[in-house]
């Protein structure tokens, strides 16, 4: 069986110069599109005394503006669109329980690149022609079960279009189908090994090699209590809808040190949160993205919002960005303390007698905020490892936070699940 290197793409066998050479022409034509379709953007670099021909070096990206969710927002539906509706053959959209939805467009050349890029990501994962790969991320406007259904097909495998929820079904199709490869979010994986084991299904006996994990940030300690579990091996995928979907990003199979970036198509930078000034390679900020080869919504120095650095390249020549855990916009800031959920989520998986699954509760007591966790207790845990469990937790947060926090230890399964981003904070506080 060829290894990992023979299978690699035109793209991933560039040598840096080729690769710096070949993002600076594609970065040239983004700018330039942008600038000629988009209104917002013309008028963006217009403000900003900026035209296209000024970008003569990637370091002049810099110098451009940014993009932010909002502009996005205030452009709904169409108004971010380079290209003539007719064009369009696919929209997708965020869920808008913030604001309004964030709606995307595709042309054709933008779904093929699309399930190029999911190919290239299920490969680097593990992932081989001919496999059969379980798809249990949502399906419909939400860019992660049409975007790895395609780049599995893409690959050459059989897909399982499974999509969210039906648990029990799901772990039916697992047994009977063997699939070799699984992709879904992280938390309802945990979900499904919750299922297998109400079953009395042993989940290390499945045909499951691969579970590629992404939509929500996760830690090393979910990534080892999946592995143990399930006797797979547990990668990260990373992508967002503004930029393309999933396959922004990956983690390799035979590393599993961060998610290489697929640079060809995917301009990174890392700048200052607060100051918008670009980091070097090695510091932590918030990722930022400009599309290289997207026709119907080019994104320019899009923010992300998510935490992370930029790394030299391993398995790969590309640069990587290290496992996101944190996002700007999910931290809470409690007396004083920025605390990320997963922080708590470190927590909440080396504690005995809990399961996986937490939320975290924002409340106000009098003038001073209050924080809550709220941990499923693991079946059959007795009422003493469950006060264990809940003293366990307070005094570790304590300890890395210096926070006091209330912790209650709820009965199985009694936490809201979620088949996509499972919800971690619920901010009951007064607005």
């Amino acid at each position: 069986m060829a290894n990992a290197h023979d299978l690699l793409d035109a793209g991933e066998r560039l040598d840096p110069k080729a690769l710096r050479d070949l993002q600076l022409e594609r970065l040239r034509a983004s700018l330039r599109h942008a600038y000629a379709h988009v209104p917002f953007y013309r008028a963006a670099f217009d403000k900003a005394g900026l035209h296209p021909d000024d970008c003569r070096s990637l370091a002049d990206l810099a110098r451009f503006p940014f993009t932010v969710k909002a502009d996005l927002r205030e452009n709904y539906p169409y108004g971010m669109f380079a290209v003539p509706r007719e064009r369009i053959r696919r929209l997708h959209a965020s869920s808008g329980t913030t604001g309004r939805p964030t709606v995307v467009g595709y042309t054709d050349n933008d779904l093929s690149l699309w399930a190029d890029m999911v190919a290239r990501s299920i490969r680097a994962a593990g992932g081989r022609p001919g496999d059969t790969v379980h798809v249990a991320y949502g399906y419909g406007l939400f860019t992660g079960g049409l975007g790895a259904h395609y780049g599995a097909e893409r690959l050459g495998c059989t897909v399982i279009p499974a999509s969210g929820g039906m648990t029990a079904r799901q772990v039916h199709l697992i047994q009977d189908l063997e699939p070799g490869v699984i992709m879904v979010t992280p938390s309802y994986m945990l979900t499904l090994l919750d299922e297998f084991e109400r079953q009395g299904v042993d989940p290390r006996s499945t045909s499951l090699r691969v579970g590629i994990f992404g939509a929500e940030p996760w830690t090393e300690e979910m990534r080892r209590e999946i592995e143990e579990r399930f006797a797979i091996d547990a990668v990260d995928i990373y992508g967002l809808s503004e930029v393309v979907g999933p396959g922004v990003a990956q983690e390799c199979v035979e590393t599993k040190d961060g998610l290489h970036v697929w640079e060809d198509h995917f301009y990174p930078e890392v700048v200052d949160p607060l100051t918008g000034e670009v980091l070097p390679d090695g510091e932590e900020g918030e990722l930022v993205f400009t599309s290289l080869t997207k026709e119907a919504m080019p994104v320019i120095r899009y923010r992300t919002r998510d935490l992370t650095r930029l790394l030299p390249g391993t398995a790969r020549a590309f640069r990587r960005i290290e496992k996101i855990t944190g996002r700007s916009d999910d931290m809470v800031i409690l007396r004083g303390v920025n605390l990320f959920p997963t922080q708590i989520e470190e927590i909440v998986l080396r504690t005995p007698g809990v399961a996986p699954h937490f939320q975290l509760r924002l409340t106000r007591e009098g003038r001073l905020d209050a924080l809550t966790v709220r941990a499923e207790a693991r079946a059959g845990a007795t009422p003493e490892q469950r006060d264990a469990a809940a003293l366990t937790i307070a005094a570790a947060v304590k300890d890395g936070t210096g926070l006091t926090v209330g912790v209650e230890i709820v009965e199985p399964e009694s936490l809201e699940r979620s088949v996509g981003k499972i919800r971690r904070i619920v901010d009951l506080r007064p607005r």
